[in-house]
């Protein structure tokens, strides 16, 4: 299988989550104002921080393929909750700052390509969850 990791309860911790993929190690936990410890990130933030890294991944690969000079890509991820009932959605606000000599062709270029990042389009597309009990 491909990208994968494994979470785990963290052994005294209320919602504190042991998080490793590969040979990294991480937390997640819930803020103390939901009774966890904020040893870690919360979960949405998890999902915010993939959106995020992967959109100036992808931004960095394309600028150096194409040759491009850019000193520096970041990126804050907002998300949040929008509508009403059968109409409700998530958003996530993506903001992009790209500090570059770029002209404004190649700035619209790259706006274009964060769009082709590929936690993008799979938030973007309709995902399948499949769940399994396993001993």
């Amino acid at each position: 299988m491909g990208n994968q990791a494994t979470v785990s309860e963290r052994i005294g911790g209320v919602y504190t989550q042991d998080v490793t993929a590969r040979n990294h190690k991480t937390y997640a936990d819930e803020p103390e104002s939901l009774g966890g410890s904020d040893l870690g990130m919360a979960p949405f933030e998890f999902v915010c921080a993939g959106l995020g890294a992967c959109t100036n991944i992808t931004l960095r690969m394309y600028a150096n393929r194409k040759g491009w000079d850019v000193e520096h890509i970041s990126v804050d991820v907002a998300y949040k909750k929008s509508g009403i009932g059968a109409d409700m959605k998530d958003v996530f606000i993506r903001k992009i700052s790209i500090k570059s000599e770029l002209d404004e062709t190649q700035v619209k270029r790259l706006m274009h390509i964060a769009g082709k990042c590929p936690v993008h389009k799979m938030l973007e597309a309709t995902s399948e969850i499949r769940t399994e009990l396993v001993a």
